[in-house]
């Protein structure tokens, strides 16, 4: 990480004279490192090639050429000169135009991954394909109620998404019994206190970590128990984007107020408005460590993540090169191709004195450790600041840098193309077409002021051509085919803190590799089919999954966590158990068609043992029967056809 920033200029409140404002600037050039006075105000000024003075107006952020129409020349050249003096500029490296990620990698990706193979499976009923991508798992009962929603295909997608995408308006009252009735005790305190009965209290480990720790199990009864399917999809979806490592020491108390306030809270809203909110979140400024961020210590590691992970995207990043060189948008003219490093610095300097009520020595303020958000301005860099193509001027209201810098981006055309390029891979491909993207990202930039703009771009997503014909160009994470098996086997049970099973799952969570909210890198788990398709990734979800058919459930070791033989015997009469009829049915209950006809014979044989699968009838029974296999543990056997269809690639990929 490079940690040289930018030294601030001093603007005396009086007007300067044509060799006072060249001492100034010069001193607004000085390489980082060297003395400067502090910046007190702004007036007016007068450049050093006319001569003429004018005024600063607090809030005009222009930037330069088409991106600064305000500046003229001269001054252009004056503020260009500064900034090339301050970060040694004449040594940088020209914009070129950055290579194909894709190219790039192609190379290396090849060396490095297994030969794939093509697998062609059936193509499913629209009602499941959409489901499956935009829920965490199509079941009997949702796909009889998405097709009731109209008389065609398109209009029932079109009812359906409507109606996810205002969720207030979706009765969800048994989610919030369930997670009462558990124990979930954290979850509706507010940030005040989390902060105070597991901060300030010196509350035990346990009791500590319990708000983060509510949020992880919170995660899967949502997914499996909520109405608002989408709405619970697209959390995961903003909670990677925005990503926090729930287990952090410091971040664990407070990232109930992360979940709740932060993205709960702007899931299907104002993207400009998240930004803010994250910005500020306690979960956040602990993260990424700008609740230190000062004038005289500046930390660039939010700033850096806001543009590379957060807006712009890597894929956007320019290097270390002149910012005064990079040509404008194709896009929009008015806003710079990409970002440098240069704009890394600057930001986290606009950045610096956003930090939290943790009780810091050098507070003095009231409530100054009740963990709320809070701008010290002491510890503000107010200089002027020159970023992504836009002069802040110095002296400006508190906050104003940050929230201008947050409106730049939620405008810029790049970050509404890296932003639903992330939304269509999440819910379509991991290829998104780049048609719909573009598409998205209009709509997207178009509303970004607007309250509901998320809402809006995900309804033109999910409602394109390519949403409809979507299928198999996804594979579900760990979480989210445990979260879809539960759901599909019509499992009653609530992850929760007091039962064995609840701590089993846990742990198992664990080790696939995908525990909610706990990946440790600012990227947040990665949305690819090949991040997890290897050996170990397989492996212990196949092993998760197994293991959710075969054990009991806490409050009775007689009886299944999943239903599996009772959903047998409601469905399927004891006399017509044979083993084509059991697998069918629980091909149509999981997956929700019938896989290929080898996939299908398979499964068959495999239930029937020594016996016909179209005509024996098989015992309602576990009993031993090693010289008879068709009847030899039927109920163990039951359990395992279920488990090998919930490991198929068909109910694997979406």
């Amino acid at each position: 990480m490079r940690l040289r920033f930018p030294i601030p200029c001093v603007f005396p409140s009086r007007p300067l004279d044509r060799s006072d404002m060249r001492r100034r600037i010069d001193r607004w050039g000085a390489p980082p490192g060297r003395p400067s006075a502090r910046l007190r105000s702004v007036g007016t000024v007068t450049t050093r090639s006319r001569g003429r003075r004018y005024a600063v107006a607090q809030g005009d952020i222009r930037g330069t050429h088409a991106m600064t129409p305000a500046l003229s020349g001269a001054e252009r050249a004056m503020l260009e000169g500064a900034h090339r003096q301050r970060y040694k500029l004449t040594r940088a490296p020209r914009f070129q135009p950055p290579p194909d990620p894709l190219q790039a990698t192609a190379g290396r990706l090849a060396e490095k991954t297994s030969q794939r193979r093509l697998v062609t499976l059936p193509k499913p009923p629209f009602a499941v394909r959409v489901l499956n991508n935009m829920t965490f798992g199509a079941t009997r009962q949702s796909i009889a109620e998405f097709n009731a929603l109209g008389s065609s295909d398109v209009a029932r997608l079109t009812a359906w998404v409507d109606r996810q995408l205002k969720p207030d308006a979706i009765d969800d009252s048994d989610v919030e019994a369930r997670l009462e009735a558990a124990g979930y005790y954290t979850l509706k305190k507010t940030l005040a206190q989390q902060w105070e009965d597991h901060v300030r209290s010196g509350a035990e480990w346990n009791i500590r970590m319990r708000p983060g720790w509510e949020v992880q199990r919170e995660a899967l009864v949502r997914a499996v128990f909520s109405n608002r399917q989408l709405f619970e999809v697209t959390t995961m979806f903003w909670h990677d984007h925005f990503n926090v490592m729930v287990s952090d020491y410091s971040i664990c108390p407070v990232f109930g107020h992360y979940n709740r306030d932060v993205i709960r809270a702007n899931a299907f809203g104002n993207f400009r408005a998240m930004l803010e909110a994250v910005a500020k979140s306690p979960a956040m400024l602990y993260y990424l460590d700008n609740k230190s961020n000062r004038r005289g210590g500046p930390n660039e590691n939010f700033a850096r993540e806001l543009l590379e992970l957060h807006t712009l995207g890597a894929e956007n990043y320019l290097g270390f090169v002149d910012p005064f060189k990079v040509p404008p948008c194709p896009e929009d003219p008015g806003y710079p191709i990409g970002y440098t490093d240069i704009d890394v610095y600057e930001t986290a300097a606009a950045f610096t004195g956003w930090t939290m009520n943790d009780n810091h020595w050098e507070f003095t303020h009231a409530d100054k450790d009740n963990g709320q958000f809070h701008y010290h301005a002491p510890w503000h860099d107010s200089g002027p600041k020159f970023v992504l193509g836009t002069f802040l001027y110095p002296e400006r209201p508190a906050l104003q840098d940050g929230r201008d810098i947050l409106d730049r981006l939620a405008s810029h055309p790049r970050v509404a193309g890296f932003i639903c390029k992330k939304l269509v891979r999440r819910f379509l491909s991991d290829e998104p077409p780049q048609s719909l993207v573009d598409s998205a990202a209009r709509v997207f930039r178009d509303s970004w002021r607007a309250p509901d703009q998320i809402a809006r771009t995900l309804r033109h997503i999910l409602l394109s051509e390519e949403a409809q014909n979507a299928w198999g160009r996804k594979m579900r994470r760990p979480f989210e085919a445990v979260a879809a098996a539960l759901r599909v086997t019509g499992c009653d049970w609530t992850y929760n803190f007091d039962d064995n099973r609840s701590g089993d799952l846990n742990w198992r969570m664990g080790f696939t590799g995908h525990q909610p909210y706990d990946w440790a890198a600012p990227n947040g788990y990665p949305d690819v089919t090949t991040a997890w398709s290897g050996a170990s990734n397989f492996g212990m979800t196949w092993k998760t999954l197994l293991w959710l058919t075969e054990t009991s459930r806490p409050d009775d070791s007689n009886v299944k966590l999943l239903p599996i033989l009772e959903t047998t015997r409601q469905h399927i009469p004891a006399h017509q158990w044979t083993a084509n009829r059991i697998v069918d049915f629980w091909c149509r209950q999981i997956l929700g068609y019938l896989p290929r006809s080898q996939r299908l014979a398979a499964l068959r044989a495999f239930m029937a043992q020594n016996g016909d699968p179209a005509t024996t009838v098989l015992e309602d029974s576990d009993r031993s029967s090693t010289r008879d296999l068709k009847n030899h543990y039927n109920h163990q056997r039951l359990r395992s056809l279920v488990a090998l269809i919930l490991m198929t690639p068909e109910f694997l990929s979406r």
